[in-house]
């Protein structure tokens, strides 16, 4: 470091800092009812009381399971160098119970400097991999089993599943078993005989709230005052960037930001090209620069198309979105002209079409991808008894409707009545 202008140091720093998840995930793993604490807690009490345990990691795609479950590993290995072996195994590799039987005794073999044989037959291998839990248990060595998509185990006989966990309830193994899937009733989904050797641990990774989402971004975008940077800049910044996160509109941001995607990736893209747009002249960032990044990672395609849109499309979209709202499972272009005549009729409006106009309409969507067939059956139908959905989020409509020139005043106070 050591450049004329801190800013391009300190430019430097949160750069580094947003191209590594596992720091943004160590900074907010600090609380002891973090996942992170949890987890670590689960694992670290098989390696040092020599007990088994199993535990679910659920949650939506890109919340964060795998990175915390690799931090919370790494740092394990550290402290127990010589007391973990680790066993990954992947649903959609690894579903069929003898390729996964298989793919165990040889990452075990791999990590015991033993011969695998590929002759070896299922039975051979299960026998195997039980031997080797006892050995390990014998030698205080703690086993764990890593099977991401979970779900994808649980689907046939669920062999595996039945094997591992029998195999923990012999006194001399020691093993843990962290199932990681993106279904939240994963558990649900394991037979009887399953379910009653499963331990019933489960972690949720969830969206964050906007508290959590303040404190992480206070933990991501200050500075430290240990390091090489002028203390004075250091000060300042942090001060100035504490003020911009109290500011509304900075709120009002992170509120559209999350609307659209809260995954923890889209998140470090979205704060760093707001870095990158950090004034260098006076070395702080400001609610502007964060308003640029917004308008550069917002999903634009489907609100530019809605504006080539006529009015009847509109309506049709926002009819589609009704029927949603009232939880119809499937609709066709004939529930949709059903709904869209109630509205005529109930608001007593003028832009009332013909059915082979809105029909018309509607093909027009299908071919625009805002609307789409439920699935590739029924070919043989007419399209108007089709099932379809909606390709675009209620986010995403409303802000189209915002922003269309001539759009019909109705039309807006219909989707603020499904908010």
């Amino acid at each position: 470091m050591g450049r004329e202008n801190p800013a391009e140091d300190a430019l430097i720093l949160l750069r580094s800092r947003l191209c590594n998840p596992k720091i943004i995930f160590k900074s907010i793993s600090e609380s002891p009812d973090s996942n992170y604490s949890k987890l670590k807690f689960i694992i670290s009490s098989s390696v040092t009381e020599s007990c088994n345990n199993s535990v679910l990691l659920l949650g939506p795609r890109g919340y964060g399971k795998k990175a915390v479950l690799e931090l919370v590993i790494e740092d394990l290995l550290v402290e127990h160098p010589d007391m973990i072996s680790v066993i990954r195994l992947n649903g959609l590799l690894h579903s069929d119970d003898n390729c996964a039987l298989k793919e165990i005794a040889s990452q075990l073999c791999v990590e015991h400097q033993l011969l695998f044989s590929k002759m070896a037959s299922s039975d051979d291998n299960s026998q195997f991999m039980i031997a080797i839990l006892q050995e390990c248990g014998l030698a205080h060595k703690t086993v764990i089993f890593v099977l991401d998509e979970f779900d994808l185990f649980a689907q046939g006989k669920q062999r595996l599943l039945y094997s591992l966990l029998d195999a923990m309830q012999s006194v001399s193994s020691q093993a843990v078993v962290i199932g990681v899937s993106c279904r939240l009733d994963a558990d649900q989904l394991l037979e009887k005989r399953v379910r009653s050797r499963f331990s019933h641990r489960k972690l949720l990774f969830l969206p964050p709230s906007l508290e959590d989402l303040q404190r992480l971004l206070e933990a991501i975008l200050s500075l430290p005052t240990n390091s090489s940077l002028p203390l004075g800049y250091v000060v300042k910044y942090n001060e100035k960037l504490h003020s911009m996160l109290s500011d509304q509109r900075f709120k009002e941001i992170m509120t559209k930001l999350t609307s659209f995607d809260s995954t923890v990736n889209h998140l470090l893209r979205f704060l760093f090209i707001a870095v990158c747009d950090m004034n260098m002249e006076d070395g702080f960032l400001s609610v502007e620069n964060f308003k640029t990044a917004l308008s550069s990672i917002q999903r634009q395609p489907k609100l530019e198309a809605l504006q080539d849109c006529s009015i009847l499309e509109l309506y049709i979209l926002v009819c589609m979105r009704r029927l949603e709202v009232k939880e119809q499972d499937s609709y066709n272009f004939n529930s949709v002209i059903k709904e869209y005549k109630a509205i005529c009729d109930s608001c007593q409006i003028s832009d009332n079409y013909a059915r082979s106009h809105c029909f018309r309409a509607f093909e027009h969507l299908l071919q625009r991808k805002l609307i789409c067939f439920v699935d590739n059956r029924g070919h043989s139908q007419s399209v108007e008894f089709r099932p379809v959905k909606l390709l675009i989020s209620f986010h995403e409509l409303s802000e189209g409707l915002k922003s269309y020139r001539s759009c019909p005043a109705i039309l807006q106070k219909l989707t603020v009545r499904e908010r």
